[in-house]
């Protein structure tokens, strides 16, 4: 099987631009099975109040989800996706999960939110998984991966792949060392497509990276830079 991480830097606020530069990086994958891109990929992600992020929101069926059926069924892969859903009730920090032909499968809902979250995005109530051809695949978004619940989800749930969106915080340090304590003794692909760069004076990790089961890095990006990363499991 093939898995894609994209890591992008959205324009601030251009969504029909973001969705123009997705589309090519996803293209860029080529023939994948999967292909993961970052939370809040079409809109940038600190922003001050529901006002000032609902002109950049949009409902689950909207141009975005567009955008990823066409890329979806071109290169006939599942597709996650971090955006800003425009729900009846709320406002969501959510992922498009599309699979290959098309079909919007669900709108996952980060469920543990961050801090930057809470000043405009309302809490998702579930996890989910969903059968694929490259196993069962759970979404997750950023701070999902700080909560016991996401955890316990991998393995109650017998995960093969987790599509994790982020914005992950630049802390100084190696996060790689925590991402594999947060999944310890789960034994599955962990992709993770982050952004880069400054939002707001809120810095970016970068280096969106494709783990083995157990951990051990396939495939990494730099600190900075638009890039896509595609690891063959059956060439490694």
């Amino acid at each position: 099987m093939k898995l894609a991480a994209i890591q992008y830097r959205p324009p601030k606020g251009d969504v029909p631009r973001a969705r123009l530069e997705l589309a090519e990086l996803i293209e860029r994958a080529g023939d994948v099975d999967l292909v993961v891109c970052p939370e809040m990929a079409t809109t940038g992600y600190v922003w001050d109040s529901p006002q000032q992020v609902f002109p950049h929101t949009e409902p689950a069926d909207g141009a975005t989800f567009a955008m990823l059926r066409e890329r979806a069924k071109a290169q006939g892969a599942w597709i996650v996706c971090g955006y800003a859903e425009r729900a009846p009730d709320g406002l969501y920090n959510a992922a498009l999960v599309v699979d290959p032909t098309g079909q919007l499968v669900s709108s996952y809902r980060k469920v543990l939110l961050y801090d930057a979250d809470l000043s405009w995005a309302r809490m998702g109530r579930q996890h989910e998984a969903h059968e694929t051809p490259v196993g069962r695949m759970v979404p997750g978004i950023c701070m999902d991966l700080n909560d016991d619940r996401f955890s316990l989800h991998l393995h109650r749930s017998r995960a093969d792949v987790v599509a994790f969106c982020t914005n992950w915080i630049e802390e100084g340090h190696d996060i790689l060392p925590y991402w594999r304590w947060r999944m310890a003794g789960w034994q599955g692909w962990f992709v993770a497509a982050d952004s880069w760069g400054e939002d707001r004076g809120t810095t970016f990790y970068g280096r969106s990276a494709i783990l083995r089961p157990g951990g051990e890095v396939a495939a990494m990006a730099g600190p900075t830079g638009n890039d896509v990363l595609v690891v063959d499991t059956d060439r490694i």
